[in-house]
């Protein structure tokens, strides 16, 4: 019955595959709580966090295991044909001395501001016990080396996971934030030049007659012609000359006043009979 658990647990719903700016949430005890979970799947951050710390509040166990993955989605750390992609996430959560589990596949908002390191601290303080509290920050997940990623990350993992579950009592929390697509704009180099230029003109610095403003080329310091009013001179020259060469060719048409005259002669006359 291997990885069983985990695939029942970490299943998508068809509505949760909607949210892009959602992330997974996995809290497991070996002490049970006091109260069941909510078995919503799509959840906020808030009431994830409030619960969670509800379950803190009372130190339950001697060890603490907080876990952030950035970048990560639900969908990927389920049960498929290949098996697990993070093989020591899969095999805590099936592990059998896990008495209670929280698991929501979806939750929506932000869980890295969470500080769930120092509330445990000072709950297990009020309680009056001393726990050992370890938080990893696994490497954001990229889509380029995806896959190099998770393995990097799962043996990282996995080396705190060997000291956290080395007693009977721990709790382990796994959290996420949802990654989002890196954008840069790309420019062609004489657009990106002709920008670096008016930047470092703009930036140079007016005040004395001796500073390197005053010391620059006229056409350095002002600028005279933008690319629109070149290309627009160069249009209206064109369009000038054409309309010249049109004007002086209709004035050099030559028509003599009788071509115009009605023709009387006889040979009229008698075309007209």
């Amino acid at each position: 019955m291997h990885f069983q658990t985990i695939a029942s647990l970490l299943a998508l719903s068809g509505a949760a595959n909607a949210f892009s700016d959602s992330s997974p949430w996995i809290l497991l005890s070996t002490s049970p709580f006091a109260k069941a979970p909510s078995a919503d799947q799509i959840q906020t951050s808030s009431s994830v966090l409030g619960f969670a710390k509800d379950v803190l509040s009372t130190c339950p166990t001697d060890g603490y295991l907080i876990v952030s993955q950035p970048g990560l989605y639900t969908e990927e750390i389920r049960r498929s044909s290949k098996g697990c992609t993070m093989p020591h996430l899969c095999k805590v959560v099936d592990d059998e001395r896990i008495k209670a589990k929280s698991i929501v596949t979806e939750v929506v908002g932000n869980l890295a501001d969470a500080h769930l390191s120092e509330y445990i601290k000072s709950a297990c303080a009020k309680q009056g016990k001393a726990a050992t509290v370890e938080e990893v920050h696994l490497a954001p997940l990229t889509w380029e080396d995806r896959a190099d990623t998770f393995s990097a990350n799962d043996d990282k993992l996995a080396q705190s996971l060997e000291k956290a579950t080395g007693t009977d009592s721990y709790t382990f929390i796994f959290f996420s934030t949802p990654g989002e697509p890196n954008y840069e704009a790309e420019f062609e180099e004489p657009v990106r030049m002709e920008l670096k230029r008016n930047v470092q003109s703009t930036q140079l610095p007016k005040g004395d007659n001796e500073t390197e403003w005053d010391k620059l080329p006229l056409f350095e310091k002002y600028q005279f012609f933008t690319p629109g009013i070149f290309m627009a001179l160069i249009t209206a020259v064109i369009l000038l000359t054409i309309l010249s060469v049109g004007i002086r060719a209709l004035g050099s048409l030559e028509v003599s006043y009788g071509a115009f005259e009605k023709d009387m002669g006889p040979a009229a006359q008698k075309k007209n009979q």
